[in-house]
């Protein structure tokens, strides 16, 4: 990389016309992190554009000088992505955030990358539709696109990836493409709508995302099941997914999950694993649906099985679910939280949650077991003190034996975080034939090196 040019503040200044850009401490503090537990960067400056021409420019001028630029949506990413570790230019898109153009009748929407999750679906429920992904933070669609989010609906409706029909694409170089198009499906050529979903901002920058959106369902229930055992808790989902029953969400929390959920939620649920549920349908079906699951958990050791159709008793069941971090956060002040981020198939999920659970447990460090375990995707909380060599090295130890134990199943080691920082060395162990192709896509589409160096790949 070469040195950042004295004139750079004042240069993206004239790019961005009103005087877009800063150097101001506290913003290029904000901008140095994200919610994981790596070190965080400052950046030299942060530059907010308002148009695509704007981030065309800014590569341009970027490319030009080999400065790193650093995509930067709402920094709620978990792997380090948005850390500008050679400093350069953080490029911030939270003022593109036009919702472009809704076709209700395609069951599309066309959207600037800033757009949050939240901002979406109020934007869709005018047409009674709804955006499904739901990765829990109010992410923005522009990162939600880069890491290939998933979270709590992707049993249902998928990832991101089933999501995006079309990217327009800012290359390195400044100059512009779209990768996909309006139609359901297409045999035409490679697919590189799916090579840019996921590559956390490494190949160009989103300026506008075409997405796959859905007809809100006739009747939404919730449900929470706890269960003697974790086992027994998942060996319940599997039986859900094995019935076809038309299940939206069906979450894993562990007792030591849920004793953090009741101190901080102010809940005063059953301190035993437990499943939260939602069912999507017509009355009618989901009747059928929610007697037989009950029948099911049943027969897998369920100790209760509550159902609430009330909305606001469904949103205070989620949010109690969504806000699990924090609670571990709030619970443990002055620690650090590493969250893994395995998925396995389904036919190995009972065994890894449970070995997981030991391996915590073996540690010494608190932390909790979670996840969206009817994708075979599963999280696990571990707190540690990071002034503290011997917990960060217990951290990494047990971060390390979940993925060994993944890969080894025929996993992988992320569902839906990303590699970022944190996880390259795991993704050497899981594709040490295909490494070299993708090296060969980065340094095809981005020679100087400039789109966020340093992750996913050295």
């Amino acid at each position: 990389m070469s040195s950042i040019p004295e004139t750079l503040l004042e240069d993206l200044k004239k790019i961005t016309a009103d005087d877009r850009a800063t150097t101001n401490e506290t913003m290029l503090h904000q901008h140095s992190k994200d919610e994981s537990h790596h070190t965080p960067v400052l950046p030299d400056v942060v530059v907010f554009p308002i148009t695509k021409e704007e981030v065309s420019a800014i590569l341009k001028y970027a490319n030009e000088r080999s400065i790193p630029v650093v995509p930067f949506g709402v920094g709620s990413s978990l792997e380090g992505h948005c850390i500008p570790l050679q400093g350069g230019i953080s490029i911030d898109f939270q003022q593109m955030n036009q919702i472009i153009e809704v076709r209700p009748e395609d069951f599309l929407v066309r959207v600037q990358p800033g757009v949050t999750r939240t901002q979406l679906n109020a934007a869709l429920k005018k047409h009674g539709l709804f955006f499904p992904v739901d990765p829990g933070a109010d992410a923005t669609i522009g990162g939600m696109t880069a890491t290939n989010a998933s979270g709590t609906t992707s049993v249902r409706y998928g990832i991101m990836r089933s999501q995006v029909r079309d990217l327009e694409v800012v290359m390195a170089d400044g100059s512009f493409i779209h990768t996909g198009g309006l139609s359901a499906k297409s045999s035409s050529g490679y697919h590189l709508t799916g090579l840019f979903v996921g590559s956390e901002g490494t190949l160009g920058a989103f300026t506008e995302i075409t997405l796959k959106v859905y007809g809100i369902p006739e009747t939404v229930i919730a449900g929470r099941a706890p269960f003697p055992t974790v086992k027994a808790a998942v060996d319940g989902a599997m039986s859900l997914l094995a019935a076809g029953i038309a299940i939206a969400r069906v979450e894993l929390v562990d007792s030591a999950s849920i004793r953090q959920v009741n101190l901080h939620s102010e809940t005063d649920y059953m301190e035993q694993p437990t499943l939260f549920l939602e069912f999507h349908g017509n009355e009618s079906g989901l009747a059928h649906d929610v007697s037989f699951a009950r029948e099911l958990l049943q027969e897998n050791d369920c100790v209760d099985f509550l159902v609430e159709t009330d909305s606001k008793k469904r949103a205070k069941l989620w949010e109690a679910r969504h806000n699990l971090a924090y609670a571990f956060k709030h619970g443990y002040p002055g620690k650090e939280m590493m969250l893994t981020d395995v998925c396995l198939p389904l036919s190995e999920l009972t065994e890894a949650v449970v070995y997981t659970r030991e391996v915590i447990d073996q540690s010494g460090l608190a932390g909790g077991v979670l996840g969206h375990v009817g994708d075979g995707n599963f999280h696990s909380t571990l707190m540690f003190n990071k002034q503290d060599p011997t917990e960060v090295q217990l951290a990494e130890e047990v971060n390390a034996k979940i993925v060994e134990y993944a890969l080894q199943k025929g996993g992988t080691c992320t569902g839906e975080h990303g590699i970022g920082i944190g996880k390259k060395k795991y993704l050497q162990k899981e594709h040490p034939d295909t490494l070299p192709w993708m090296k060969l896509i980065k340094q095809q589409f981005d020679p100087n090196n400039i789109l966020n160096p340093g992750k996913i790949l050295d």
